[in-house]
């Protein structure tokens, strides 16, 4: 059995971050051993339903910001996404992710009883991704049958935070995710690599933060400049600093679940989530987003690299990989160590809880 704090002396430095050729080889190669060695050849194979793509922040690095007005909102519906997900979801998928723009309204009255109805029907593992919400929908969620919150603090830098106009302020963020935990959540994360005005420094702070946080996983994107957004004509983020980023927080944290995401298609077509698998990724996601809603949920681009079962379980195998049978909540809940926090204090909960918002 894993323990959460092993490893936890590595750090990394700014030339493991620039390694390249035979140096980069090396750290990934021990990046994917390490993943091995604490859970096997076995993957995570997530799906992820995309229930919203309405949002009350103002993110310049994403397309489904507040003022984005050629975006078509909407919402999905309860049935619509109970039926797919208790009657046709994959074989290989062991655990769901619910995920919407910061939307209040898609929180309450369609992910809360979509929760409700996958925890009575099925023995999915069940995360949300839904944004800095209220403390009294958190409790909710957790008594409706959800077990993982995926919160990203996107960078660890406070300006950088303020002036992408990130939700709320960093430290607010942090606060949740310290919550989060305490109150029983497994806390996933993660961050960007290559944002406007970030360096290399930028990025080793943003690992040492992750690994300092009470979090079971954590993700690492490349930046892929948004349409109709801020930042479109800004630089993309680099697909080797990204994976190495992965490779670091694999060694730093070998206890956690680390997701191959799909921006790294983005990145490098067709290859970088296999990469990613290389690099000690060990979770999968296959979108199972009604094809009308994935059209407008636009995080990066429009048009989106999106992974379906084919590609994932492909991927899987070029690796010499194999799905896993166990849900990653079972997983966790089997783990014999869990990260510790401190929850906050009332006052610095009453100030880092959000205001009542609206569209």
């Amino acid at each position: 059995m894993l323990n959460a704090h092993w490893n936890m002396g590595y750090e990394p430095t700014l030339r493991t971050l620039r390694a390249r050729g035979a140096a980069q080889t090396a750290l990934h190669e021990r990046a994917a051993a390490m993943a091995v060695q604490g859970f096997g050849r076995q993957v995570f194979v997530r799906a992820v339903v995309e229930v919203s793509n309405f949002c009350r922040e103002n993110c310049h690095y994403c397309g489904m910001r507040r003022d984005n007005r050629t975006l078509a909102r909407a919402r999905a519906s309860h049935e619509q996404l109970a039926e797919l997900l208790i009657r046709e979801r994959p074989m290989a998928v062991t655990d769901i992710n619910i995920q919407a723009g910061e939307d209040p309204l898609a929180a309450r009255e369609i992910v809360l009883p979509l929760v409700r109805t996958l925890h009575r029907e099925t023995d999915l593992g069940i995360s949300v991704c839904l944004g800095t919400l209220d403390y009294g929908i958190y409790a909710e969620l957790k008594a409706a049958g959800a077990s993982v919150y995926i919160m990203k603090f996107e960078t660890a830098d406070a300006s950088s935070y303020a002036a992408k106009q990130a939700p709320g302020n960093l430290r607010e963020r942090l606060a949740h995710i310290q919550w989060l935990a305490a109150n029983g959540w497994e806390v996933s994360s993660g961050f960007i690599v290559g944002l406007p005005g970030e360096d290399l420094a930028d990025l080793l702070r943003h690992c040492q933060l992750a690994a300092k946080l009470p979090l079971r996983g954590c993700s690492v994107s490349p930046f892929v400049p948004g349409d109709q957004t801020p930042l479109a004509a800004a630089a993309p983020g680099d697909i080797e600093t990204t994976l190495n980023c992965m490779a670091v927080l694999r060694l730093m944290r070998p206890d956690w679940v680390i997701p191959a995401v799909s921006a790294l298609n983005l990145a490098q077509t067709s290859l970088g989530y296999r990469r990613g698998l290389r690099a000690g990724a060990n979770m999968v996601t296959i979108n199972l987003t009604p094809p009308d809603l994935q059209r407008g949920y636009v995080i990066y681009k429009r048009d989106r690299f999106l992974m379906s079962e084919e590609r994932v379980l492909a991927a899987i195998a070029q690796e010499r990989l194999t799905p896993s049978r166990q849900s990653l909540v079972s997983f966790y809940r089997s783990a014999t160590v869990r990260p510790t926090a401190q929850p906050p204090t009332a006052k610095a909960a009453r100030q880092s809880a959000c205001p009542a918002r609206s569209f």
